[in-house]
């Protein structure tokens, strides 16, 4: 099959290996000239700097041959721009969408982008798998009290890289059971962790106070 992957990061440079290494026909397309070397440094001429929310990059790509789309940047809306340019412009049979955040899976379905992928589900099965002698609430359960399972990406600009987690002024009732590090793995942190780029940091908040959480850590 020919597949397209939009988007160059962690999860779409994983993607596109083990499909490489299952024979299929890959084309990586990623805006950033960095990763887009460190992907051909890895897997060689499968990656093309551009962006997949184009139609013209998507056309240059060959979409109108795509077996498959698969949008996996870091961004909800380019992912949802991608897969709707995919099957309107040039008749992609499968798209299929990363979600970052939960609350917009509805909306994605709703405009026909009936495969996804939530990056916060598949965290949530981590968590359970690593730790599973501890009592865990299912989002959908989180979510009749209130709470939000929020799952955030640090990058090498967010405010918070660097700090420790007490130093952050995090919402009330806000807590912070997990992160996952590139460097360390899975973490149960306290108030010493110090925070770093490319950490994942699992939160539980108040659905009011999800925005204000999120810019403890990111900055935004």
């Amino acid at each position: 099959m020919y597949i397209i992957v939009v988007g160059g990061g962690k999860v779409g440079f994983h993607l596109a290996k083990a499909l490489v290494a299952e024979g299929h026909e890959i084309l990586v397309l990623e805006r950033d000239s960095k990763k887009c070397e460190a992907i051909a440094d890895e897997l060689g001429s499968v990656v093309v700097h551009g962006d997949g929310c184009e139609a013209a990059t998507l056309a240059d790509a060959g979409a109108a041959r795509a077996d498959v789309m698969v949008a996996v940047t870091g961004d909800d809306e380019d992912n949802l721009v991608v897969c709707q340019v995919a099957k309107l412009k040039f008749n992609v049979p499968r798209t299929i969408a990363r979600i970052n955040n939960p609350k917009n899976e509805l909306i994605f379905r709703k405009l026909g982008i009936g495969e996804t992928v939530s990056s916060t589900q598949v965290i949530m099965e981590r968590i359970q798998s690593e730790l599973p002698s501890h009592p865990l609430l299912h989002l959908l359960d989180l979510r009749q009290y209130g709470l939000e399972l929020v799952d955030i990406k640090l990058t090498r600009g967010s405010a918070s890289v660097g700090k420790r987690l007490r130093d952050l002024k995090l919402p009330a009732s806000s807590v912070v059971p997990l992160i996952i590090s590139k460097r360390q793995g899975v973490l149960v942190p306290n108030g010493d962790t110090v925070l770093e780029d490319e950490d994942e940091v699992v939160a539980v908040t108040r659905t009011e106070t999800e925005d204000a959480l999120r810019a403890q850590f990111t900055g935004s």
